[in-house]
Formats: C-alpha cells, structure tokens, sequence
C-alpha cells in the first residue's frame, strides 16, 4: 500500500540528507518516491544487475552481501543502499535481501540523480569519494585552539606581587592569569610588575589585584589566528587570554604566534640536521604533534601530512648514522641502513616506533660486523631517546638477525618465499615495505627486482600472502553499527590502525607483490595496481576512497588530541563522530570488507 504524502514527508525528515533539503525540495521530492514490498528471503536486486534507484528502508531489516556471498550489512529503518553502484555505471556492487516482511521506498535513478547534482547536502552524503580540501596552513586560517597554550598558569587575586613575579621566573612565562574559581578576572605580566612596582616604588607585597588588568580582552577557541595578530596589534598587548563561556581555557602570546609561524617540516628538518646529540634532536621532535595538528588544520592531504612527519624521522635517522660514523670512523665496507613498517612506507603519524635493518657489504668480515653492531646501537639507541621507541617484535638493526651481508639477505627473502610458514609469511609482511634511508642504496635494488620477481611467480607463496593479508578485518557490525573493542582502557572504540589503515596496507601489498610493482607507500601501491591491471578501475577506485576517508579521520582524530593537551593514539570512539561521519566511516569499511573477500576468493576486484 502506498505511503501517504503527508506521512513521507514526515518520515524523510527525519532521515539525513533529506532534513536539510528546503521545503519547496521536498514538494519536488515526495511524488518520485516508489513503494515497493517484499517479502522475508525475497531478493531485491542481485550484484551486477542494473539498479532502479536508490532504496530507503521504511520497515523491516534487509541484508547485504558482497559478490562472494559474504555479509557486509544488516539494514532497518531509515537505512539507504544502492547508493555506490548509482555513482559508479548504474551496476549494483552488491546482492540485497528482504529478511522479514520489508517495505522499501524507491528514488528512481534519474532523481536520485538529479537530487546530487542540485543539492550539495545530498551531494556530500552520497558521494564517498574524497573532496578536495582547501590548503589553509597559514595563520589567517588557523583556529585559536591550535596556537594557544592550554592550561595557562593561574593564580588568585591576593597573591603578592613578588610572589608572582617569582612564580613567572621559575615557569619560564611571562604572564599570569587572575582567577576566582574557574572565571577569569584579570591578567597580569611582567611588565605590569616592572613598570607599576619596581619603577613606582610600589609595596613588592601589594596584592596582583591591585596591578593586574581587569577584564581583560579575551578571544573564544573558535577564533582565527588573524584576529589574536589583529587584537594585539590594536590593544598594543602580547597576551590574549581564550576563554567559552568566561571560563579560561587558555592563552595566546606573541611568541605562540611565532612558534606557530616557524613550525615546519622544514623548520624541523633543519634544527635536526644540525643537531649534535639526541638530546638536542628530542626538543625538535616534541614539537612533532603540534606539526601534525597544523597540517590537519590547514587541511593538507593525508598522505602529504604523513610524508612529511616522515621526512623528519628519516633525517633523525640520517643524522645519527652520521654522528656514528663521527664516533666510530669510516665505515669498512659499504651498507645501507632501511626502514621498513610505516616509516619504510612514508606513512608515520603522531605515534610511531621504529623499525629497520641493515644490509652490508658481502665483503664485510667479523671485525667489520663488530662495528656495524656498534653501529647500530648508536642509532637505534638515540631513535629511542629521541621518540621513536623500539620495536616491541625487536624489528630492528640491533638484532643481529636483521644486520646482515647482502647474501644473507637473498638466502632469508628465498626462504620466505619457498616455505611460507606463519612467521615468513609475518617476516615477508614488514620487509617487503623496506625503503632505503642512508648508505649504499645499489645493496637494495637489485635485491628488491630479484625477490618481486621470484614472490610473484610463486602462487603457493601468493596464496598464503593472500591468507595473512585477510587478518585484519575492519570493526563492522552487522547491525549498520561497528564492532568496538568491548573492554579494557579503550573499551567502546575502534582502532583506526589495525581494524582501519592496516587492511588496506596488507592489501596493497599483495596488491604489489602480485604486479611487481616496486612503490613502496599504500597509496602508490593501490594507484599502481589499478594502472596495472591489478585491481578493476572501480574497485581499486573505492578502495582508494576509502583509505582516504580512514586515513584522514585517524590523522583528525590524532589532531583533536593533540589540541586537548593528550596523547595522540588510534583509538576513535564512533559516539564522537556525527551521524554523516559514521555513516561515510562505515561505508569505508564495507568497502575493505568486500575487496578483502574479493582477493580471498581468488579475484582483486569488485563487479
């Protein structure tokens, strides 16, 4: 029975994205809905075939499955499907089945059509390829909360003059903010004290009341940076207090201005590279979270955003094989330092460990590999220092395992590749993400040719590459909901890592090992495979789309912490994500899900 008007009407206001349509939209909108029953086990449409539209559930629950037969999704009410094969040629991508007794409301393609090409709400929902974000990394674009300081230091309205002064020393600041509770009611500097005390001949035991600045401009963490430089430049004052709601939740100084204008890759890369100590390199590193929150914010790419995070690891490392050179003399063969996991992939975030190895010279003799273990130990030793803790699965050139003469090297990759057991399979993994850093690069290159070539011949090898890539699955429950970690301290979460980047790391490797294709980053790899021939147009397109999405949420994530004061981490929990957020997430993960079974049925793509 058909829905009344009225009732529709009701119903899709209350589904996104038709509650942000206009009224006269949705007077265009309603008459083109269809009805449709079905009845439980009945088939809607089948992957492959042409689809009618786009379909709403209104009652009941539908089940989505991938082209293997596998289930992705569990629908009910208010639930949409058919979406992605509308994008793409028309062609359904998956099967969909009534459960129980369903009624469906169809949008015919050339509305569902017409609605994504007039209205940008609509637009943004259904459409699940990355938009081009603005590059805004200058301080006219940044907010507030990404400059300021957070928990400024504060003290009461009777504290002594000279206490303060005092407490202004030891902390290293210049300013001093008057609370009663948690309200602001004043600021006082060093100057207010110099000119007003000292110069005036003032009691040093007089009350900060008495001298502070009532009042005092303040900014919300909403502003922009321009309006802290323009605040100051007109008030003729170097310390902006942020407060929401009157309450102080941080403060902006000329030199944060500063800081937040010099902080660069660059910047970065250059204080490292004249470092004499890690010691001195740590002070760099630290400011790496306030880089990766600035990049974020100024809406850069994910994979340049990781680059250049990268970048820097890469020249802490470079830095401490030269210092080591400088500590230990010449090198007596040729070698090469490599690093594999996310630095060997250009992919590190705001928490990374280390991991690498080294390939020497076949000429090297037992002397030489005293050195080279010394050699070692230095550099790994300051990576720790500096922030990049060693490898928990000791995946690094301090275990002898992993510092050898290129023909060990050749005799592990052979082994691997002849007898995929567990552990080679685990081993093949990290190293076949090997990327050279500093040292003779020629040890590698022939050494990569040789072992693509052989892995990619070998289907036994292939089949067990396929296997360990399909370990890692994505957080997807079935009721159009996610599978997050059910207990202990990241209870109610998902690991964006290891249930999100992590498959489709471990797929474009496969990927790369069935083409022969020698990049080494994710997505290098996964733009390769598709221009191989690897993976379909389509199918490696919303893979892309969806590493995309997962990737930048991780790095949006990372950056919210960052703002608050904390650690970044992996760890997301999908009640922080608004509705439109979930959605496109979970979407991402159906997609992995579908080319997982894809490639472990034996095919790389999707229909």
């Amino acid at each position: 029975m058909p829905i009344e008007p009225d009732d529709l009407r009701r119903f899709l206001t209350s589904v996104h994205p038709y509650d942000a349509l206009e009224t006269d939209a949705l007077d265009v909108l309603v008459p083109q809905f269809l009805t449709r029953t079905y009845k439980p086990g009945e088939e809607i449409y089948a992957v492959g075939t042409q689809l009618e539209g786009l379909y709403l559930v209104h009652t009941g629950q539908v089940e989505i499955r991938d082209e293997n037969g596998v289930a992705v999704s569990l629908l009910g009410t208010r639930n949409s499907f058919g979406e992605r094969g509308l994008m793409r040629e028309g062609l359904a991508a998956t099967t969909a089945s009534a459960l129980d007794d369903t009624v469906l409301l169809l949008l015919p393609a050339y509305a569902f059509r017409a609605l994504v090409t007039e209205h940008a709400a609509a637009r943004r929902f259904f459409d699940r390829s990355r938009a081009a974000r603005p590059r805004r990394s200058d301080l006219a674009h940044s907010r507030v909360e990404t400059l300021m300081a957070r928990a400024p230091l504060t003290i009461p309205p009777e504290t002594p003059a000279q206490q303060a002064a005092l407490m202004m020393r030891e902390e290293g600041v210049s300013s001093l903010c008057i609370t009663r509770g948690r309200d602001l009611i004043g600021i006082v500097t060093i100057r207010d004290i110099s000119n007003k005390v000292v110069a005036g001949g003032m009691d040093t035991n007089i009350p900060v009341a008495d001298i502070m600045t009532h009042e005092p401009v303040t900014l919300p963490p909403s502003a922009i940076g321009s309006d802290v430089l323009h605040t100051m430049v007109e008030r003729r004052i170097g310390h902006v207090p942020i407060t929401d709601a009157g309450q102080l939740v941080g403060i902006v100084t000329q030199t944060d201005l500063t800081r937040f204008q010099a902080v660069s890759s660059a910047e970065l890369v250059a204080a490292i590279a004249r470092a004499r100590s890690p010691e001195q390199m740590a002070e760099t590193t630290a400011r790496i979270p306030q880089l990766l929150a600035q990049l974020v914010a100024g809406g850069n790419r994910h994979e340049v955003t990781t680059r250049l995070i990268t970048d820097i690891a890469d020249t802490v490392t470079r830095r401490l094989l030269s210092l080591a050179e400088e500590d230990l003399g010449t090198a007596p063969v040729p070698w090469l330092w490599l690093a594999c996991g996310s630095q060997g992939r250009q992919e590190q975030t705001g928490v990374s460990d280390q991991d690498n190895c080294m390939i020497l010279d076949d000429s090297a003799t037992e002397r030489d590999m005293e050195y080279f273990a010394e050699m070692a130990k230095f550099v790994c030793d300051g990576l720790d220092k500096v922030g990049y803790f060693n490898c928990p699965g000791e995946m690094m050139a301090t275990n002898p395992r992993w510092l050898q003469p290129l023909s060990t090297w050749r005799g592990y990759f052979k082994n691997w590749i002849d007898k995929p057991v567990p552990e080679a399979q685990m081993l093949a993994s990290v190293m076949f993400d090997l990327r050279p850093i500093g040292g003779t690069k020629s040890l590698f290159e022939e050494l990569q040719e040789e072992t693509l070539e052989a892995a990619a011949k070998n289907s036994i090898f292939v089949a067990h590459m396929v296997s360990n890539s399909l370990k890692h699955t994505p957080p997807l429950g079935l009721l159009r909901g996610f599978a997050t970690i059910r207990s202990g301290e990241h209870k109610n979460t998902v690991d964006l890592k290891h249930n999100g980047v992590v498959p489709v790391v471990d797929l474009a490797r496969v990927y790369a090992l069935q083409g022969r294709l020698p990049e080494v980053s994710t997505r290098a790899r996964l733009e390769a495979a598709i221009a191989a021939g690897v993976v379909s147009g389509s199918g490696g397109q919303d893979l892309l789309d969806a590493y995309d999405l997962i990737a930048e949420t991780r790095l949006e994530h990372q950056a919210r912490l960052v703002k608050r004061g904390e650690k970044p981490d992996n760890y997301l929990a999908p009640s922080d994500l608004s509705d439109f957020e979930r959605s496109h997430l979970r979407d991402a993960f159906v997609v992995i899900k579908s080319m997982q079974s894809a490639i472990g049925h034996g095919r790389g793509m999707l229909g």
